[in-house]
């Protein structure tokens, strides 16, 4: 089962789940409060410590790579000349900015709009998202960053299966400089 389609699945057994929770009462819906917030808290820390233990490790190994175009365009894609500490660090950067926009549409939902099932779906998925984070899974559970783990990290498919994945060949990454010189990411 592919990832999306296994977010689904989790998300609607999750949801199911939390119809069962009774909701109106006010001990429970802290409870429920509580867990969302612990959960949060728990990833934006490993997120921290994953990002100190990158800073740590501090590889300056240089990553070439050509970005995938997109697909409204017919601009070739994009050479990128980075490191594998910046790499990493960008990665573990859109890991935190998602953290908080998920935070964000949560504190909307529950506050102004008085939902209360979506903190604990919302609590169960940042703990998946945690538990799937490439970066994660190699600075801090220690995983060996060859296969899925990788880098540059493949993109994650859509609903249908489909991605575009940076191009790390030879040729790719030859005829990207040939054609536009280089972009250096900072």
């Amino acid at each position: 089962m592919n990832a999306p389609m296994q977010n689904l699945a989790i998300s609607l057994g999750v949801m199911q789940l939390a119809r069962k929770i009774p909701f109106e009462n006010p001990q429970v819906l802290d409870y429920v409060r509580i867990g969302y917030v612990a959960s949060q808290v728990v990833a934006l820390a490993v997120y921290y410590y994953t990002s100190i233990k990158i800073k740590a490790k501090n590889d300056r190994t240089l990553l070439k790579y050509v970005e995938p175009a997109s697909p409204m365009t017919q601009e070739p894609g994009k050479l990128v000349t980075t490191t594998v500490r910046d790499y990493d660090l960008a990665e573990t950067s859109k890991l935190i900015k998602s953290a908080f926009t998920s935070i964000a549409m949560m504190a909307f939902l529950h506050i102004y709009l008085k939902y209360t099932q979506p903190l604990f779906v919302q609590g169960i998925m940042a703990l998946k998202s945690l538990y799937e984070a490439k970066t994660v899974k190699i600075h801090v559970l220690g995983a060996a960053a060859e296969g899925d783990l990788k880098r540059p990290f493949k993109g994650a498919p859509g609903l249908f299966g489909a991605s575009a994945d940076p191009q790390t060949d030879k040729a790719a990454v030859e005829e990207a400089e040939k054609r536009i010189g280089g972009v250096k990411e900072e």
